[in-house]
């Protein structure tokens, strides 16, 4: 079954100015395919050229080598080598449906060690290296294959897509060339880059400065990087400053001009977030590229804004516990233009320039992303952006080895999209032993903008149980957000149970206009109260100003290194969240969730006190019956199964279904802008009339070899009494 869970409004009163990409597609949960996955690409910059060439971008103006963190000694390489190509690569594969790492059934953690300075050696040596390198040489020889990448204005609103899909070329491209010195791979990119400056027959947008689209200025940024790149790692040609200059960084001085009509540099003012990270690390790559050889001055000029712009606004995106307030997906595009500014800067000067230091929180980014990370996918709330291309996580490689956290470098290692250039100089081959070995299975983030939990039985198995939940404000997330305080996702079973929609039409009316109650945005499904696994009060939308408050605690359990792990009795976690702000007709709404019975099963409890009608919601792609007179609802994917069962019904409450479509006494979307179909997606619903309840729902997945007779049916207990034994 085909998983389903998951024109900009111009005005300058959009936080996207012009427009946040241009992508209608229905994004889902289960089955999400995203073109990092099939390639292995993307994610920092240029310390790669410091070690393998010492000509990084920016060393024409500092003369510095950047391989400040290449290096260790002879010996410990040799021992290095040895040990690990004894274990290899750990993961035995990649689960086809979510592309995360398979992990054997052994009690031996992996080691991997310290990188050495010289690339050659380690890739013919070091497991993870040698099998990147091929990947990368892989693509390398797809994209050959294949035409330049054509111009695509996809509904006036960006090249955004083809601006990522040079940049991965020319980073491929660059990096075989380096490795083999093969001029070809020199000729190519050539040719990749005389397209995209309209140098070729049939030429490549408009013929004007405006060729790269600056009023969709993520796409200027990127193609500047891309031939900073290309400029920095492989020829000198003035062709390239000129091109550069013309279409890239004299729009950037515009942007950050105070004569800036069209809007370029909306992105300048109080925007922490990834439009700020990506658009000033394009500007920063390019400038950094040619700032020897330009003699327009363009470059020094822009190095003067770009930085100082990126510590007040990108390097405070990362909120006080790590959390990225645009939702999950945009940290991949926050912190990979984060990570590559800072190695551009660190290569060409020999320091980020504080754009690593003036946010502690950067450091905990990385937690963020992790337990971010279900068997089931993300915890995809909100909006889950564009294709990726050029944005990955190798910025964990990255923070990993600035922040000393070998963690971040063990779990990154591992995924899907590890393989990429900048990967082969960010990993460290000397850090040792398994990222899960002493890292709580569960964590509370707690920043009141976002405030959401993640609980899991086990990091290793691509089978555990894992819970998210999410209360936070509904304001203050780049216009990215859902009405959705109480919000949750349930893995079990190798599925996504409970799930998220994912993306509406970014080319709808309005999708990006505010984050203001009346906004058109909060029109379509996807992103109102009703289209969220939460609680619908009077068949309205929650209140935009909402405040919620949120408790958290858990037994603290770790793994340890084996990947062979049960829970202990005793192992449980659990949040609470008075969201009453968040609705109009209630006196109040409290919604707890927590693990039960050695992390097996989950109950979701809300206490709910209302003047108006109430329905609990939750989406799920499962094939659903109800039986036992409506108190139990059985989801079945494949052979897979998991029984939900209604406890201590108050009177009146039942399960029932409902398509996953608008209530018919919702407001209309704007004309011409319908809501996205949801097929295959059914809403698991309870109905009640206005009044006082409290709604107990266990839910239980049908593990493999264990007897009905080892769940459990907790007693009932109120939300402000649970502890971490009020229930077994």
């Amino acid at each position: 079954m085909a998983a389903n869970y998951a024109t900009v409004h111009n005005a300058q009163t959009s936080p996207y100015g012009s427009g946040d990409p241009y992508y209608n597609e229905s994004t889902g949960y289960l089955k999400k395919t995203s073109n990092w996955i099939k390639f292995g690409i993307p994610a920092a910059i240029v310390i790669i050229v410091g070690v393998v060439v010492g000509a990084v971008l920016g060393t024409r103006a500092a003369n510095k080598n950047a391989s400040e963190s290449a290096a260790g000694s002879s010996a410990a390489a040799t021992s290095a080598i040895g040990a690990k190509n004894s274990l290899g690569i750990f993961p035995t594969g990649t689960d086809s449906l979510y592309m995360l790492p398979l992990y054997p059934a052994t009690t031996s953690p992996h080691r991997s060690f310290l990188q050495m300075a010289v690339l050659p050696q380690l890739i013919a040596n070091d497991p993870y290296l040698s099998s990147w390198n091929n990947t990368i040489f892989g693509n390398a020889s797809t994209y050959n294959a294949l035409p330049p990448v054509a111009y695509f204005l996809d509904g006036g609103n960006g090249i955004l897509d083809v601006a990522r899909q040079i940049k991965q070329r020319v980073k491929a491209f660059s990096y075989v060339y380096r490795m083999t010195n093969d001029t070809k791979w020199v000729d190519r990119t050539w040719t990749e880059l005389q397209n995209a400056a309209g140098n070729l027959t049939g030429g490549w947008g408009p013929d004007n400065s405006t060729k790269w689209n600056p009023t969709h200025f993520l796409d200027t940024a990127e193609l500047t990087a891309a031939y900073g790149i290309a400029y920095d790692w492989l020829y000198d040609q003035q062709s390239i400053i000129w091109t550069m200059i013309e279409y890239g960084l004299n729009n950037g001085v515009i942007a950050y001009s105070s004569n800036d009509p069209l809007y370029y540099g909306w992105w300048t003012n109080n925007t922490e977030g990834n439009w700020n990270c990506v658009c000033n690390n394009g500007l920063t790559m390019g400038s950094l590229a040619i700032l020897g050889d330009d003699t327009s001055g363009i470059a020094q000029q822009l190095l003067s804004m770009t930085v100082t712009n990126a510590l007040q606004n990108c390097a405070l995106a990362s909120s006080s516990d790590g959390t990225w307030s645009e939702t999950h997906d945009y940290w991949y595009f926050g912190t990979t233009g984060h990570a590559e500014m800072s190695a551009s800067l660190i290569s060409a000067t020999g320091s980020s320039l504080q754009l690593l230091d003036i946010n502690p929180a950067y450091n905990l980014s990385s937690l963020f992303h992790m337990y971010g990370v279900g068997p089931g996918s993300l915890f995809n709330y909100g909006d889950t952006g564009p294709n990726k291309f050029t944005a990955t996580a190798n910025s964990l490689l990255f923070y990993g080895n600035y922040y000393n956290q070998p963690a971040y470098q063990l779990f990154q290692r591992d995924q899907a999209d590890a393989p990429d250039p900048w990967s082969m100089f960010w990993y460290d081959p000397t850090v040792t032993g398994a990222f899960w070995d002493g890292l709580p299975l569960d964590h509370f983030f707690n920043n009141h903008t976002d405030q959401w939990a993640s609980m899991r039985s086990s990091w290793t198995d691509e089978n555990a149980l894992f819970v998210a939940i999410k209360a936070g404000t509904l304001q203050g997330h780049q216009t990215h957000n859902d009405l959705d305080c109480g919000d949750f996702v349930m893995d079990a079973l190798g599925t996504r149970w409970f799930g998220e929609l994912g993306d509406g039409n970014y080319n709808a009316y309005g999708y990006f206009e505010s984050d203001a109650q009346d906004s058109p945005r909060w029109l379509y499904y996807r992103k109102r109260t009703e289209g969220q696994n939460t609680v619908l009060i009077g068949a309205q939308n929650q209140n935009v100003l909402a405040a919620p408050t949120a408790q958290f605690d858990s037994s603290g359990t770790t793994q340890g290194s084996s990947t062979v792990f049960s829970a202990p009795n005793g192992s449980n976690a659990y949040f609470v969240a008075d969201i009453s702000s968040a609705y109009f007709n209630v006196t109040s709404l409290s919604r707890g969730i927590r693990l039960l019975n050695a992390r097996t099963q989950v109950l979701l409890q809300d206490e709910i006190n209302s003047q108006a009608s109430v329905m609990w919601r939750a989406h799920t792609n499962a094939t659903v019956s109800i039986n036992n007179n409506g108190l139990t609802a059985t989801l079945t994917m494949d052979t897979r199964t998991m029984q939900v069962d209604l406890l201590n019904a108050p009177s009146g409450a039942q399960f029932t279904t409902m398509d996953a479509v608008r209530l018919s006494t919702d407001p209309p979307t704007p004309s011409g802008n319908p809501d996205q179909p949801n097929t295959g997606v059914t809403v698991l619903v309870i109905s009640l009339p206005a009044g006082t309840y409290t709604l107990e729902v266990l839910m239980t997945p049908q593990w493999p070899g264990v007897s009905s007779t080892s769940y459990v049916t907790p007693s009932s207990v109120p939300l402000n009494q649970w502890s971490l034994t009020s229930h077994p």
